[in-house]
């Protein structure tokens, strides 16, 4: 995986005759075979058998069927933890995101609907307002990811990564701002998709530079 020298004609050889009685094969030797990486040995009074990580839990593993056990189950119960994690990351971004939606048809309310409209005719406002922001940020209305996801039970939110999950909850509190000062639907629109593909970018260059800052150690 992390080798591309490599010497995997070599390894094929090794590996036919490793099931040989006679067969023997030393640190040192798999290393000039192979040319292998990862391992280190070095002859003398301080020399030895080094190898990364990964090569030595393969080997302990091997020795010892307890050290095993206990590194599957290590693996299960930190993937558990951070699927908690990021559960609650995203149930936390839904919940700020509906707190933000109530400003946002709040300025919906005050600016964009006339008086003694029906209850029908209120929703359908809203309801045009919220795919104008499904429209700016996921490029589809609700009624669209509907027919695109028939097998899927909620909405087009209910599937949102947490980066989309934090840029509508900014894209709400930005076009309340924007319906406040009178732009039309149409130039809205264009502002927030703007918005959202600057705020989804810097998330998502955020995220991989945490990775690569944690895959060195960090």
């Amino acid at each position: 995986m992390n080798n591309p020298l490599f010497n995997l004609t070599e390894f094929s050889y090794i590996r036919n005759e490793s099931g040989s009685n006679g067969f023997v094969l030393s640190s040192k030797q798999w290393l000039e075979k192979t040319n292998a990486i990862g391992i280190a040995a070095k002859a003398g009074r301080y020399g030895g058998t080094f190898a990364h990580k990964d090569i030595a839990f393969e080997f302990a593993t091997w020795i010892s069927p307890e050290l095993k056990f206990y590194l599957i189950k290590e693996f299960q119960r930190l993937k558990e933890e951070e699927n908690n994690r990021l559960n609650l990351g995203w149930n936390l971004q839904r919940t700020l995101s509906k707190i933000n939606y109530r400003i946002h048809t709040d300025a919906i309310q005050e600016h964009l609907i006339p008086a003694e409209l029906p209850k029908s005719k209120i929703n359908c406002v809203y309801a045009s307002e919220a795919d104008l922001l499904n429209m700016a940020l996921f490029g589809m209305t609700a009624k669209e990811w509907r027919d695109n996801n028939p097998e899927l039970q909620g909405n087009i939110r209910d599937y949102a990564t947490i980066e989309q999950l934090v840029v509508l909850s900014n894209l709400e509190s930005i076009n309340a701002m924007l319906v406040h000062q009178g732009i039309i639907p149409s130039e809205r629109l264009r502002q927030l998709n703007n918005m959202a593909i600057i705020q989804l970018k810097s998330l998502f260059a955020i995220g991989k530079i945490q990775k690569r800052f944690a895959l060195l150690g960090g």
